[in-house]
Parts: structure tokens; sequence; C-alpha cells
């Protein structure tokens, strides 16, 4: 890994002079021909336009030079950038255990793929889980709790029989990234280990939403502080999370993690989890954006697939906001694809009959 990484710098610092060779040539002979040349040590206005000419001509390329190198190497560094996020927040499976899943993220960052928004969907043995956070704050400096939570997550979903470990172990990993974040902020770090801060980083918190859903369809919940979903089936209803629990960072969790039962997401219903950057957007006027407007005419529209309700919500932020985001959108959508089983009627010989009444003398 080091020895690529190495040969890769290598490879750029040779390509870096590759736009700049042609004009530092130039330049080279035009001193040359200014200091050795004797013709162009005569005076007159002739032979001064000329002299003016080549080194304008060699100024004008080194600055094109030199811009087509920063463009290149801007590119370069986008498209790097651009990979490392979309493996950091990837996208889930199109299906999980019978749910049809998508999801989205919009960044108030310009040129940023992934802000402080984050959203994974796992099966486990124990359900369909599903998270949905907002970092506080937006752009690439809340990556670092981004990275912190979503590992977590993705370990402890497939580990944890219940719940409430989940987010137990969610709230320890983003612990010790504002301790370590800290830490490494601190002023001592210079010159020796200092001593662990009582309370890191006071001002970082995650709000979160942690959902299980149940081969039956029923699905429980843990809300920190976030945003409650919205079903869809026909209709757009916002589903109870239950009481709010501190966000993670800001408070300890309490001993009692019992999940809310949120609702029961039956066959041909969805689910769209949001962070409050799709309620709190605003156009150039300050008005907000109807979120459950926007989704009661989907609904009605015709069953809408999971991916084109992302879209169109992206869409429709996009047009709202005029581009122009004050915050970061995640979007989330949970299409219970499951087949109805039908009722089945009782065997004839399996019917259940009055038991004769019995006679006590």
């Amino acid at each position: 890994m080091i020895r690529t990484r190495s040969l890769l710098s290598d490879g750029s610092r040779l390509r870096r002079p590759g736009p700049l060779a042609l004009p530092a040539l130039w330049g080279a002979v035009a001193v040359t021909w200014k200091l050795g040349c004797p013709m162009a040590q005569q005076p007159g206005l002739a032979m001064r336009i000329a002299t003016s000419v080549v080194f304008f001509t060699v100024g004008t390329g080194l600055i094109l030079g030199i811009r087509r190198g920063l463009s290149r190497e801007l590119e370069r560094m986008r498209a790097i950038a651009h990979a490392t996020q979309l493996v950091l927040l990837r996208l889930p499976p199109p299906r999980l255990d019978g749910l049809a899943v998508a999801a989205g993220q919009l960044s108030a960052s310009r040129g940023a793929v992934v802000g402080g928004d984050l959203y994974e969907a796992v099966a486990t043995p124990h359900g369909v889980r599903v998270v949905i956070g907002d970092v506080r704050g937006h752009g690439l400096a809340a990556l670092g709790a981004v990275v912190a939570v979503l590992g977590s997550f993705r370990e402890a979903a497939h580990d944890e029989p219940e719940l409430g470990g989940v987010l137990r172990r969610l709230d320890r990993a983003l612990g010790r990234h504002l301790r370590e974040r800290a830490r490494e902020e601190h002023p001592a770090c210079a010159g020796r280990e200092p001593r662990e801060p009582e309370h890191p980083v006071a001002e970082e918190f995650v709000t979160l939403l942690l959902l299980e859903i149940r081969p039956d369809g029923e699905v429980y919940g843990l809300n920190c502080g976030h945003p409650g979903p919205y079903r869809i089936d026909r209709r757009v209803e916002p589903v109870p999370v239950g009481d709010p629990l501190p966000p993670l960072g800001a408070f300890p969790l309490p001993a009692d993690l019992t999940p809310y039962p949120c609702t029961r997401l039956l066959p041909g219903e969805s689910l769209f989890l949001h962070t409050d950057g799709a309620e709190d957007a605003r156009d150039g006027a300050g008005r907000f954006f109807g979120l459950q407007a926007v989704l009661t005419e989907a609904a009605h529209d015709a069953p809408v697939a999971p991916a084109a309700l992302v879209h169109r919500l992206h869409t429709a932020l996009l047009r709202h906001t005029r581009g122009r985001l004050s915050d970061d959108v995640a979007l989330l959508v949970v299409r219970n694809d499951r087949p109805r089983v039908p009722a089945q009627p009782a065997e004839p010989g399996l019917r259940r009959t009055r038991p004769a009444p019995s006679t006590h003398w």
C-alpha cells in the first residue's frame, strides 16, 4: 500500500512539469537570445518591440501552463474525493430481505458528495436495521463523526440482539472519536500527552433514528432527537417514534433503552426517512419546503418506486432552493415488497366442534 502510494506520488510529480516544459524552454531561449545575441543588444524601437513580444509570449505560455497543471491536479483530487466519499456513504442494496430500499444525499458544501448526514440499512438475523442521522454542522468537517457512527453500526447491527445494544455501541464509538479529536486539537499535544478532558468537544453531537423492521412488518425504533419518518400508502402519515432520547455525544444515554413500537409496515407500504435539512430548506423568500405536501402529491399519482421517490424529492428540493441548500439532506425510503399471505380456510377434518356438555351427578 505504501509502495503504491509512493509510485502514484512519484508519477504525479513527473506529470506536473509536463505543461510547463514548453513555456520554460521558450523562456530559456528568450533569455539566452536577450543576453547572448548581439542583435538583441542593439537599440531601436523595432528591437524593443520584438523583445517585448518574445517575453510576453513566454509569460503567457507560463501562465497558461501553470493554470492547466493546476486544473488537472484539481480534477484529480476531486475524482479521489468523490470515490472516497462514495465508499464512506455507500448506497444500500436495492433489496434487503424482501424490502425495496433507496437512499440519496445532497450536500450543502459545494463540490462535496458527502456532508454531515449519514444513513445505512442492513439485513440481520434480527430484522432489517436502518439508521439515519445528522452530525452537528455540515460538509467535510463532519466526516469524522460520520465514519465513527457508520463503522460501529455496520458491526453492531449484526452482533447485538437488542436494538438498545446497537445504540449503546454507536454512542461509545462516537465518544471515542470525540475524545481522540479533543486530544489532537489540545494545545498541549505539541509537547506532551495531554490530560484527557472531562467533556471533550462539548458542542459536537449526532441526532439519530434507529429502526428495526421485523419479518412480520412490525417496526421498532429508538429516537435520539431526530425527525420521525412518514408512512406512505396512498396517504402520508407521520409515524410516532416515542419520547426522544438525548442526541449522541451530548448527554449520557439512560439505563433503559426499550425500543418503541412505531408502526406496522404492511406489504406495499413505504417508510420515508429524512434529516432535518429537508424540512428546514427555504427558498429566496424564506418559505420552508413543503415536504409532506410533496410526498402526498407523489403518493396520489401512483405507487412510486423508492429510487424514483428519492429522485423526485431531490429535484423538488433543488428547485425550491434554486440549488442553494443551507444544510445537508439525506433521504432513505424502505418499501415492504413481501408478498401478502391470504388467510387460509380451516380444513374440514380440523374444524373445531363444540364439546358435548358433561353431566355430573
